[in-house]
């Protein structure tokens, strides 16, 4: 049985681990009230983008953009969001786990690395790591997902790049956080045209007979038809999909981003609570052999004390 200052010692040790444990988990409950704040911000923002790209692409459907063309088997950017820390659990191995079970070709698949751990662990299954900007994590602004966003077009437009994802994880509440992989460019007409059914509860037939006949069901969709029927010859759509789309882009990186540190502090904050309660266990067990090593030792001198005052008699 180990001695009792050893057990001391041992169990003096844990306490400390466990005031670090509970800090950590304090400071994780912070930034995440934080990075839930922003991303209940943000979203009024992306749902106006959104529904006026589905107004658009909904009432055009023969439309000719350089954004929905079909994307060939060429060069693929995978932007993965992960942390620059450990002790989150799962979290950065998850995430590399979705991407590389994903199926992209690793001989013509770059990553363009946002986060230490998650370039560590592709690094390791293969992939080339053409980019790295891991200190964004620290502290992601707007301004650092317009110029990735000016960045990915640029090799886009001029046909470098063929295929863009993004792989970040979703966070859902506190306790589920799902890695998901997304695709930018090219869009996809048919994922519009879903989301806009679903969301106007209408058929696409529907759609096409107030399109033709001139009715709409909402006053931003009755614009842009009225819009796209006087200036058809001049095909505005084009103009507007070129403008909108990119700052588009550039929301749904932002969006993954305040998502992928929700999760991450979600994460951590999970394993440090785990954590000080795994160490609240060990306290308790040391506790316990220390008071067992303690009657040990006092049942020990009594019985020296017995057998000495024996031998005197």
């Amino acid at each position: 049985m180990p001695s009792m200052r050893s057990i001391k010692r041992r169990k003096e040790s844990v306490q400390s681990t466990q005031q670090i444990t509970k800090a950590m988990k304090l400071v994780a409950t912070v930034k995440l009230q934080k990075a839930r704040s922003k991303v209940e911000a943000n979203a009024p923002y992306f749902e106006a983008l959104y529904k006026t790209i589905c107004s658009i692409m909904s009432k055009t459907l023969d439309l000719d953009n350089r954004f929905l063309k079909e994307g060939s088997d060429g060069k693929k950017v995978v932007i993965a969001m992960s942390s620059n820390r450990g002790l989150a659990g799962g979290y950065n191995s998850n995430l590399v786990k979705k991407i590389d079970s994903y199926g992209f070709d690793k001989e013509k698949t770059v990553i363009y690395g946002l986060g230490r751990k998650g370039i560590e662990g592709l690094k390791r299954r293969g992939y080339h790591v053409e980019w790295d900007e891991s200190d964004i994590m620290n502290e992601p602004l707007y301004n650092d997902c317009i110029a990735i966003t000016k960045s990915l077009m640029k090799g886009f437009d001029e046909g470098e790049i063929d295929e863009i994802y993004v792989a970040y994880t979703d966070f859902q509440n506190t306790v589920t956080h799902v890695p998901t992989v997304r695709k930018l460019l090219p869009l996809s007409r048919e994922d519009f045209d879903e989301e806009f059914e679903s969301s106007l509860g209408e058929s696409k037939e529907d759609r096409n007979l107030q399109m033709n006949y001139g009715m709409s069901g909402s006053g931003i969709e009755k614009d842009m038809v009225i819009f796209g029927s006087v200036m058809d010859h001049y095909h505005p759509e084009v103009k507007i999909l070129n403008e909108i789309i990119p700052k588009y882009i550039t929301n749904i990186i932002y969006g993954a981003f305040l998502e992928a540190i929700a999760s991450e502090n979600a994460a951590r904050m999970q394993a440090m609570d785990s954590a000080t309660e795994n160490a609240q266990d060990m306290i308790s067990s040391l506790e316990l052999q220390y008071n067992r090593a303690r009657q040990g030792s006092i049942t020990q001198e009594l019985t020296e004390i017995v057998a000495g005052a024996e031998a005197l008699t």
